[in-house]
Order: C-alpha cells, then structure tokens, then sequence
C-alpha cells in the first residue's frame, strides 16, 4: 500500500481545481462554439427556475456539508488526511456530497444561463473528480478507518446511486 496514501489522498486539492476548470472551460465552448449543443431558447419555460433551483441545491449541498464536517471539527479540505470518518448529515447519504453539490452546480448552470456547454462540463468533471480525487480517498479512508470505513461504504452510495 502507497504509505503515501495514508498520511493524505492527495497533494493536489483537485475538486476545487476541476469545478473551477469545468465552469471555465464550459465559458469558453459556449463562446467558441455557440449552438453546436441544441438549446431551447433563453427563457424558454421553467428551465431557468429549474437551474437555479439545481444550483441552489449544489451550494446548499456544498454548505451542509462543510458546516456537518466543522461541526465535528475535522478537516473538509479534499488533499488533507481525514481526522475523522463523517456518516452524519448529508454524508448518510452520499459518501461524496461536496462533490454532489459541485456537480449540480455546472448541471445547474446550463439552464439557469441556457449555456449547454454546462453540461458535458458537469460530467466531465464528475468522472474527473473520481478519477483524480475519490479514488485515492477511499484508499486514504479505508486504511486510516478499516472495518468502520468498510462498513460505511457498504451501505452509503459514493455519489447518490451505486458506480
């Protein structure tokens, strides 16, 4: 086992990097290739209150989720070792809802702004954010929590739905 694993997941705080890129990235296509995604119209029915609704969700998430891992007064920075194995919350739900909610932030975006690009961005910065980040969380969990990780990940889907 990579000793290196347990001490802290990453070196590279990657969720924050990949949401930042994703909406960036999403920005650019959308000025760079404006219409190759079908698109409603801007203000076509209920799909900006639904994007909105959407982001508000993934902030809540996002917020909810700091605030239960403050409350037990351990770490909710993606590349520090975990102090403590959180299964309160939003996290007897989701075993990764900050990355839930950042998620929903850039699905969110594509009907709030009718920007499509949006879309693959949020995608694609989900599996990014399993490759480069949950990955090696789980490893980091799993050797530092044992038996109480395994149990937690048994019954706890890693996103909403079992991948």
């Amino acid at each position: 086992m990579n000793l290196d694993l347990i001490s802290s997941p990453n070196r590279i705080p990657w969720p924050p990097i990949i949401l930042v890129g994703m909406a960036a990235a999403a920005l650019i296509l959308e000025r760079l290739a404006p219409g190759v995604i079908p698109w409603p119209p801007a203000g076509f029915g209920a799909l900006p209150a639904l994007g909105w609704a959407l982001m508000a969700a993934g902030a809540g998430l996002d917020i909810w989720s700091i605030a239960t891992m403050s409350r037990h007064r351990t770490n909710f920075l993606p590349h520090r070792a975990a102090e403590k194995l959180i299964t309160s919350g939003p996290f007897s739900f989701s075993r990764n809802p900050i990355y839930l909610g950042n998620t929903l932030l850039l699905a969110g975006a594509a009907p709030a702004f009718a920007a499509p690009w949006f879309l693959p961005c949020a995608l694609a910065g989900a599996v990014l954010t399993h490759i480069l980040a949950i990955r090696r969380e789980e490893v980091h969990l799993a050797a530092k929590f044992g038996a109480a990780w395994d149990a937690y990940a048994a019954r706890t889907p890693r996103w909403i739905w079992r991948i």
